[in-house]
């Protein structure tokens, strides 16, 4: 499991992707409907043999979850992070 997030003290929502590598078939779904462009395919293959999406822009996450909306195989979604330790977690 890959957890990548964003730690950006200015921003007012920050993310945090959360992949399962060895559910995803490397439909892409996730990095055409990122947003914010967070995700790239990768270019090794995971157990499947399949490409997986990869974090590469993690501070730009915003935990919208479009990218766990849109997972057909529900192998990777988004969460939201409080800025501060009175907020609850969000999970949108």
């Amino acid at each position: 499991m890959v957890i990548a997030g964003s730690e950006g003290a200015g921003r007012k929502i920050r993310g945090k992707v959360i992949l399962q590598r060895e559910r995803c078939k490397g439909c892409g779904f996730c990095v055409e409907f990122c947003p914010t462009h967070v995700l790239e395919m990768d270019k090794g293959l995971n157990n499947k043999g399949y490409h997986t999406p990869m974090v590469v822009s993690a501070e730009a996450c915003s935990g919208c979850d479009l990218c766990g909306l849109y997972c057909p195989d529900f192998a990777i979604f988004g969460i939201r992070i409080p800025r501060d330790s009175s907020e609850k977690q969000e999970i949108v």
